[in-house]
């Protein structure tokens, strides 16, 4: 193998094995969402009824969504671009946590994950990731990080509904 090969193959495994962060800190923080009672959480503060079922099987959804993403980009090779939409995600998602714990001068389920993971993974992500792709696909991708994680909101914020 030349000197390229080796490196377009670390730098590929490399994005590969990145990219299986976000599912793994993904169960961490459904876990502290769900053990610190999220579900209650919901109900308080935005009159969601969600119960501890339901939460779960959104959150399975988000986590295969996920992980079939991840499999997809790498086989259609789009690994970088989705790091980065995903950095966004959990960056916008750990930024919710805490901000709407201070705001509230309270613990919100997932704040602890958020702070200690997916905070410092989103901004990792995202200044790490900035230069392998175009300036606009990447601003794109950050675009499109921002917009699912407000989605994600929208289908939360009304799962007591749906499902």
């Amino acid at each position: 193998m030349s000197p390229e090969q080796v490196n377009h193959l670390l730098s590929n495994t490399s994005t590969t094995l990145w990219s299986w962060l976000f599912p793994i800190t993904y169960l961490l923080h459904i876990a502290e969402e769900y053990g610190e009672g999220y579900s209650a959480y919901l109900l308080g503060l935005r009159g969601v009824q969600l119960s501890p079922t339901r939460f779960l099987v959104v959150q399975t959804i988000g986590l295969a969504l996920m992980m079939v993403g991840i499999v997809l980009a790498r086989r259609l090779q789009f690994p970088n671009l989705l790091s980065v939409i995903l950095g966004a995600m959990v960056l916008v998602n750990g930024l919710t946590h805490t901000i709407l714990s201070l705001a509230h001068r309270e613990y919100v389920p997932g704040l602890i994950t958020s702070i200690l993971l997916w905070i410092p993974l989103g901004i990792a992500t995202l200044v790490g990731f900035r230069h392998t792709t175009r300036k606009a696909s990447y601003w794109l991708c950050v675009a499109l990080g921002v917009a699912i994680n407000g989605i994600i909101e929208l289908v939360a914020s009304k799962a007591g509904q749906i499902f």
